[in-house]
């Protein structure tokens, strides 16, 4: 399933998959891969990204 609300996010704060990806120590692709919903992150990586985003893990990945 695709994550679009990071995405969004990620867009809110100005920031290219690359920004983010610098931000929270993997690549662009693995961000670009975790957007398009074909990797699934680890724990430490999500909370990451969260704190660069300032969001919560279920406004970020929690499904509804």
């Amino acid at each position: 399933m695709k994550n679009l609300r990071i995405k969004s996010a990620r867009a809110a704060k100005d920031l290219s998959q690359g920004d983010l990806a610098s931000i929270v120590g993997v690549t662009r692709q693995t961000i670009g891969m975790i957007e398009s919903g074909e990797y699934n992150p680890s724990l430490r990586l999500c909370i990451a990204i969260c704190k660069a985003l300032d969001k919560t893990l279920d406004e970020l990945f929690w499904e509804v």
